[in-house]
């Protein structure tokens, strides 16, 4: 799905992230999906869209250190 196609919801980023082009930002569309995109492309690049359940899976693999660099 392009960006482009999630006209109306309401980006967010990490308070964390730095301004310099390398974030990803995260909408929480009414559905309950959720979407995410790279924050480089300015708003138009690709979005990926997940399920509540695939986030919530996401979610519990950062809190659990299972995306840790080794």
């Amino acid at each position: 799905m392009t960006s482009s196609d999630l006209t109306g919801v309401v980006w967010r980023k990490s308070s964390r992230s730095q301004n310099n082009g390398q974030c990803v930002e995260v909408a929480f569309l009414h559905d309950g999906r959720v979407a995410m995109r790279d924050s480089k492309d300015n708003g138009n690049g690709p979005a990926l869209v997940f399920t509540s359940g695939e986030w919530a899976a996401f979610e519990g693999g950062v809190v659990d250190g299972e995306f840790k660099r080794p």
